[in-house]
C-alpha cells in the first residue's frame, strides 16, 4: 500500500517482530449500536438527543446485511462510538528519540503514537473558562489511501496563569537511588533538575523528599521553601547511587510522607524520578498501586513520572501513573530536563480536569470504517462514559490531547462525519461538565499534504511514524524517507524546532532499517505514495 515499502520491510520484519495492527478503543464486548451504548447512562449528551451512533475505534469493517447471520446465528452490528481516557503522556516519543540517537529502534512494545503526537503544539483555540475547547478537522491522506481521511479531534484547557495566579504545591519527590542509576544521565540528571526546580517553586511552595533503592528512605519531611532552600539542594546533592530497585518501596514511602504533609487548598503531587527497573519487593503496577490506593483516592494526590536511562522500564512506569491519577515524561539531558522542571511542572501543578474521557460518535450513514490510531491501553467500555466513578485522565492548564482516526467514508457520502464529547468533573467540587465538537464531510475533504495546515500535517507525520515503529498498518503511510522530508519542510514553514528534531528522529530510523540514502524529491499536493 505504500510507496517503497519494500525497500526497508526486510529489516522491519526482522527488528520490529510482533508489530501489532492498529485498532481503536471503547468497544463492548458484543459491539452492539444500542441505545444504551450510544447514550451512556445518561441517555443523551449532556442532556441533548445523543449524537448518531457510529462503529468504535477498532471496529475494521462495516457488517452488511448480508453478512449478520453467520452459520445459523445473528452477528451484532458494530457500534460507532470510540471512548478513551484522555491522556498527556510524552515518554514514549522521549524515549524513542534516545534509543534512536543511540542508533538502535525502540521496541514496538514502547510506542503509543497518541505520545509521539501529543509532543508537538497543535494550536487549537483555549477556552475562556477552566474548561476544554474541542477542535474536530481533518483531510484526505491521498495516494493509493486517497479513499481514507484523517480526522483529528483535538482537545485543550487553559493555560496557566503563571506562578502568581497558581495555588501552593506541595510535592513529594521520590527519587531512584539504585545501582542502574549510577549510568550517566541517571541519577545526575535528576539531582540537576531537582536543583533546578528548587530554584524556581516559590517561597510558599513545599517539597519532601525520599529516596529508594533496596529500601526506601525519608531525607526530608514536607518543608516550605521559604528559608529552607539550600538545606533541600544539599540534601538533594548529597544522593548517592546504592543497591537494588526496589520501586515499591519508595512509592509506598512516598506517598506516606504526601499523606503526612498534605496541604489543604495546594496542589498534592507525588513526583517518581526513575529508571523504572524494579528488581525488588512487587514489581507490578497495579499491586504497587493497590497499596496506597485509599490515599490516592481521598487525598487526590497524583503521580507524575519522569523517566531517565538508556534502559528504562516503560511499561511499569505507563502502568503506575495511568493507576495513579497522573502522566508520565521522559528526560535524557539538561535542555529537556529544564523544559519539563521549570517550564512545565511549577505552572502545571494544579489540575483543570479529573477523570476526564472522550467519546466520539461516527455517523453510519457517512462512515464506513474507522481506526483510532493509539489509546489502546487508555480504552473505556462506551457505556462507562459517563460513570464518574470509572477513571479517566488527570489535565492540567494549558495542555492539549489529540486523538487521530484513519476514516474511510462511504462512496458519495455528504454531510455529518462525527460528534467528539468530553467529559470531565471539576477538580474542586467534583461535579461533572461536558463539551462537543463536530465535523462534516467538507470539512475533511482537502488534501493533507500542501496547504496551511501545517500542524495537522506534523501531527500526520507523527502519528505515522510511530506507525512504522511499531510494524502497524495505518492506511496512507508513507515511507521513512518521505516522511522525514516532509518533516524538514514543516520545520522550515513553523519555524519550530520540536519538528526539527523529529526529522531527525525519522531520518535516523531509516538510517537504522536500511532505508535509501536519495532525499525524496516530493509529489503533488495531496499525494502521499
Amino acid at each position: 500500500m505504500q510507496r517503497g515499502t519494500a525497500k526497508y520491510s526486510g529489516a522491519l520484519a526482522l527488528l520490529l517482530a510482533g508489530g501489532m495492527l492498529l485498532t481503536g478503543c471503547g468497544a463492548g464486548s458484543d459491539g452492539a449500536a444500542s441505545a444504551d451504548r450510544r447514550t451512556g447512562a445518561g441517555g443523551s449528551y449532556g442532556g441533548a438527543p445523543a449524537p448518531a451512533a457510529t462503529a468504535p475505534g477498532g471496529a475494521a469493517d462495516e457488517v452488511r446485511p448480508e453478512q449478520r447471520e453467520e452459520a445459523g446465528r445473528e452477528v451484532a452490528t458494530p457500534d460507532y462510538l470510540s471512548t478513551f481516557a484522555l491522556d498527556v503522556d510524552t515518554a514514549s516519543y522521549g524515549y524513542a528519540r534516545r534509543t534512536l540517537g543511540e542508533g538502535r529502534l525502540p521496541g514496538p512494545e514502547t510506542v503509543r503514537p497518541e505520545e509521539f503526537v501529543n509532543s508537538f503544539r497543535q494550536g487549537y483555540q483555549r477556552p475562556e473558562d477552566n474548561g476544554f475547547s474541542v477542535t474536530v478537522d481533518g483531510a484526505r491522506a491521498g495516494g493509493e489511501a486517497g479513499d481514507w481521511s484523517l480526522v483529528r479531534v483535538g482537545l485543550a484547557t487553559k493555560a496557566a496563569t503563571g506562578q502568581s495566579g497558581r495555588p501552593p504545591a506541595a510535592l513529594t519527590f521520590v527519587v531512584d537511588i539504585s545501582g542502574s542509576m549510577a549510568e550517566p544521565g541517571r541519577l545526575d540528571l535528576a539531582k540537576k533538575s531537582l536543583g533546578i526546580l528548587t530554584d524556581e517553586l516559590r517561597d510558599d511552595d513545599s517539597v519532601s523528599l525520599v529516596t529508594f533503592s533496596d529500601q526506601a528512605e525519608t531525607r526530608l519531611p514536607m518543608t516550605r521553601l521559604q528559608g529552607n532552600r539550600t538545606k533541600v539542594r544539599d540534601i538533594v546533592e548529597a544522593m548517592e547511587p546504592q543497591d537494588s530497585t526496589n520501586v515499591d518501596a519508595g512509592i509506598r514511602r512516598g506517598y506516606d510522607e504526601a499523606v503526612e504533609g498534605h496541604r489543604k487548598g495546594a496542589s498534592n503531587r507525588v513526583v517518581l524520578l526513575s529508571d523504572a527497573l524494579a528488581n525488588t519487593g512487587e514489581t507490578e503496577a497495579d499491586a504497587i498501586l493497590e497499596r496506597i490506593d485509599s490515599s490516592r483516592r481521598e487525598y487526590g494526590i497524583t503521580l507524575f513520572g519522569v523517566g531517565v536511562g538508556s534502559d528504562y522500564g516503560d511499561e511499569l512506569m505507563e502502568r503506575l501513573t495511568n493507576k495513579g491519577d497522573g502522566h508520565t515524561t521522559y528526560i535524557s539531558d539538561e535542555t529537556q530536563a529544564r523544559k519539563v522542571f521549570v517550564d512545565q511542572l511549577p505552572a502545571h501543578v494544579q489540575l483543570r480536569a479529573r477523570d476526564a474521557k472522550a467519546q466520539v460518535a461516527f455517523d453510519r450513514e457517512t462512515v464506513q470504517q474507522f481506526r483510532l490510531i493509539g489509546y489502546e491501553n487508555r480504552k473505556v467500555a462506551d457505556e462507562d462514559f459517563r460513570d464518574d466513578s470509572v477513571d479517566g485522565g488527570e489535565i492540567g492548564p494549558g495542555h492539549t490531547v489529540t486523538a487521530l482516526y484513519a476514516v474511510r467514508l462511504r462512496d458519495g457520502a455528504s454531510g455529518h462525519v462525527a460528534t467528539a464529547t468530553v467529559r470531565w468533573q471539576d477538580p474542586k467540587t467534583r461535579k461533572a461538565h461536558e463539551e462537543t465538537g463536530s465535523v462534516e464531510t467538507g470539512e475533511i475533504d482537502g488534501p493533507l499534504w500542501g496547504g496551511d495546515n501545517s500542524r495537522l500535517q506534523v501531527t500526520a507525520v507523527a502519528a505515522y511514524f510511530a506507525d512504522v515503529l511499531r510494524g502497524g498498518s495505518v492506511p496512507g503511510t508513507p515511507e521513512l524517507g518521505e516522511l522525514s522530508a516532509r518533516a524538514k519542510k514543516l520545520a522550515a514553514a513553523t519555524e519550530d524546532s520540536s519538528v526539527s528534531k523529529l526529522a531527525t528522529a525519522i531520518e535516523q530510523a531509516d538510517a537504522i532499517t536500511g532505508g535509501d540514502d536519495a532525499p525524496y524529491e516530493g509529489q503533488g499536493e495531496g499525494e502521499v505514495g
